[in-house]
């Protein structure tokens, strides 16, 4: 039976997130798995004159290419992805896995090849503003997040207010309520973030706070930068576990001088962050700083799509920062690790309390529109 709110999202997405012109070429991508999306968008975008063009990837590809590529095929982006990408106007990008532990015993070393060789692709996409990525809820999914099918669906349909008569209103007024929040920020020059085995501080003097409601991500529910990048010094402690490359990691932590990564450890996972960090030079400087503002997220479930919107929590990317941001970190690694303030945990802005155990302070983020906490 289909789910009218993959209707709902599919305008959610095209309408208001991507809100493509008529004549325009939009790539939607996705796994076999959301094919139900994938058709819905597709209507969508014929409804509203774009020429859709859909790529769907079949299970198993990703293992067959590690498996069988060889090291020309690491070297070179193909001829026709690149052409596909340099003729599209927009992009729709579903993520869908079957197996979240699929890569699992993939080299880190040629996923980061792979990352290095598509550099020029990923700064396409984000050049064209037009972009958009989200999720088709799975089995895979909702085994990683120890949820049924269902409740993992209703899950993450909640998150994007799906839920709700008319999702795109409701988008719109979380981007004013993020405002305010946005604006603050940009006045500090200083934040520090302190929590459990965390004390860290970081430059923020002259970067632009991006205001994050459903644009480029959805759920979304954000307000981030791209720090200065020799300004982070202190250590950090990540508890909110993550399924990257194919694998756990958890337990991370980082000690930042002069905003480079000189000690780092994982409960779980700690070759694969070994690997990370070590790929090139900016992989040691983060590349950005984000708030989560959405708690229509009750819970953090080894999505980083979904956890880093958390509210209450904070996630810091090592690696590439956003030109946007006016961060000027340079790398093939955009990795984003999550620490949850919600029980001791607090941010201040130049010295000043903005966040107390995950809730604002003089900002009215966290509440619907009659008063009750709790809603994104």
């Amino acid at each position: 039976m289909h789910d009218p709110r993959l209707d709902k999202l599919a305008r959610l997405l095209v309408d208001y997130s991507l809100a493509p012109e008529e004549g325009h070429n939009v790539v939607v991508s996705g796994g076999v798995a959301a094919t139900p999306l994938i058709k819905s968008v597709y209507a969508r975008l014929l409804q509203v004159g774009a020429v859709p063009f859909t790529q769907v990837a079949l299970p198993g590809m990703q293992e067959l290419y590690f498996k069988n590529a060889r090291d020309e095929h690491y070297e070179t982006t193909p001829k026709l992805t690149r052409r596909v990408y340099e003729e599209a106007d927009g992009f729709v990008s579903i993520m869908a896995p079957t197996n979240t532990r699929a890569l699992a015993g993939v080299d880190p070393a040629k996923q980061q090849a792979v990352g290095k060789r598509d550099r020029e692709l990923s700064d396409l996409v984000l050049s064209r503003d037009r972009w958009i990525l989200t999720l088709f809820p799975t089995e895979a999914l909702a085994q990683e997040s120890d949820m049924s099918l269902d409740d993992y669906a209703e899950f993450a349909f909640e998150a994007m207010a799906l839920n709700r008569d008319d999702p795109v209103a409701f988008w719109k007024a979380k981007s004013e309520e993020q405002e305010k929040l946005k604006e603050r920020l940009e006045e500090a020059d200083e934040i520090r973030i302190v929590g459990p085995r965390t004390e860290l501080t970081l430059s923020v003097a002259g970067r632009t706070f991006i205001n994050s409601a459903g644009r480029h991500n959805m759920p979304c529910g954000e307000v981030f930068t791209g720090p200065v990048e020799d300004s982070a010094n202190g250590h950090v402690f990540f508890d909110v576990p993550a399924a990257a490359g194919g694998r756990d990691v958890s337990g991370v932590f980082l000690r930042f001088e002069n905003g480079r990564v000189v000690e780092a450890s994982a409960e779980k996972g700690q070759d694969y962050l070994q690997a990370m960090l070590d790929a090139d030079a900016g992989a040691r400087y983060l590349g950005e700083l984000g708030i989560g503002t959405n708690y229509g997220i009750p819970r953090a479930t080894r999505s980083i799509l979904f956890d880093e919107k958390l509210g209450g929590t904070v996630h810091l990317a090592v690696g590439r920062s956003y030109e946007t941001t006016g961060g000027k970190n340079e790398s093939s690694v955009h990795w984003d690790l999550i620490t949850d303030l919600r029980q001791g945990g607090e941010i201040y802005a130049d010295g000043e309390l903005i966040q107390r155990d995950g809730r604002f302070v003089g900002f009215d983020i966290g509440n619907d529109a009659s008063g009750e906490a709790g809603a994104a």
